[in-house]
């Protein structure tokens, strides 16, 4: 497969993924602000953080309210991740190779970008409630997602996608598992509180998880979320799950396993090993904000890879020689 395909493949699933879980980080937060006490100060910073963009929303805008932090996540073309900006990126990857996707899949993309383009044009997150616009922005992302697996044959480039789409998952579960630990919970006083079980059972929801750990485990419990989130091997968007899915495409992709690895196969079969082979207390005894740190640190070192490995103009022409 061209370097070009692949590189397209899996950076429009990795704007897809991001896109939907901005969309779903505002919706659940929203809800989450009609369920606080009238007391309790709105909690729109934390979205900024997850994402990794609070330098760059501070420079544009004055304060974390919910219509700065709707419109910069959602809205803002000057940011590159916001759902506006991933959807755009995922736009152009399609367009550049339509001849390798779905007439199905192309109508889908430019659905979703004519949809949040239309938002912004009606300036969406200024309205009274907003939840309505970024459930159908879930829901399109969802259904995108159906057609890839329904309508695109399973070839390096399906595989590609699939690794992108994985990746940024994972990433944004550590995410959102990190600012609630430091962020939403104003001091240890407050653990266990009916305020604290408000935030961690709106972080279930924010990761699609609260009937499935329902399910599974019952009554909300601190060790339970956070193992159901990073250490279930069957739950979609548990962290293990997503490095679990993701290293048997890569190897598919990479066509070598043993001593052949490529670079970034072997990172990856190391960072799924380490959450495979822990428990839950292991992780909080070490400190859970230093470990999904640590945790963030290597996927971001995945990704550099994957670029080195597969998509690096200089390694395709050596490997060619």
């Amino acid at each position: 497969m061209l370097s070009r395909v692949a590189d397209a493949m899996y950076w429009m699933h990795r704007y897809i993924e991001r896109a939907e879980n901005y969309a779903r980080f505002v919706d659940v937060n929203f809800n989450l602000s009609l369920e606080m006490p009238p007391d309790q100060t709105e909690q729109w910073k934390p979205l900024v953080v997850t994402t990794g963009d609070w330098e760059l929303f501070s420079k544009g805008y004055k304060k974390a309210d919910k219509n700065s932090v709707i419109h910069f996540l959602g809205f803002d073309e000057k940011n590159p991740s916001s759902i506006y900006s991933c959807l755009v990126q995922a736009r152009e990857n399609a367009r550049s190779i339509r001849p390798e996707i779905t007439r199905e899949v192309w109508e889908q993309v430019n659905f979703l970008y004519y949809f949040v383009k239309n938002g912004m044009e009606k300036k969406l997150w200024k309205i009274e409630d907003p939840r309505s616009f970024f459930t159908e922005i879930k829901k399109g992302c969802l259904l995108l997602y159906g057609l890839f697996d329904a309508t695109i044959a399973r070839t390096d480039g399906w595989h590609f996608g699939n690794v992108g789409k994985l990746l940024e998952r994972a990433d944004k579960t550590s995410r959102i598992l990190d600012v609630k630990y430091h962020i939403l919970l104003p001091g240890p006083e407050e653990v266990d509180t009916p305020v604290d079980l408000i935030q961690w059972a709106a972080l279930l929801k924010s990761a699609s998880a609260f009937d499935m750990y329902r399910k599974k485990y019952g009554k909300l419990n601190v060790s339970h979320i956070t193992e159901f989130l990073i250490l279930d091997q069957d739950f979609p968007r548990a962290m293990l799950r997503c490095l679990l899915i993701a290293e048997k495409s890569l190897h598919i992709v990479s066509g070598s396993t043993g001593s052949g690895m490529s670079a970034t196969a072997k990172k990856l079969g190391l960072l799924r090993s380490q959450l495979e082979y822990t428990d839950i207390q292991q992780i909080i005894s070490f400190g859970m904000h230093e470990y999904l740190d640590d945790f963030q640190i290597k996927m971001n070192d995945i990704s550099k890879s994957i670029f080195e490995d597969f998509f690096s103009i200089d390694n395709i022409v050596s490997r060619a020689r």
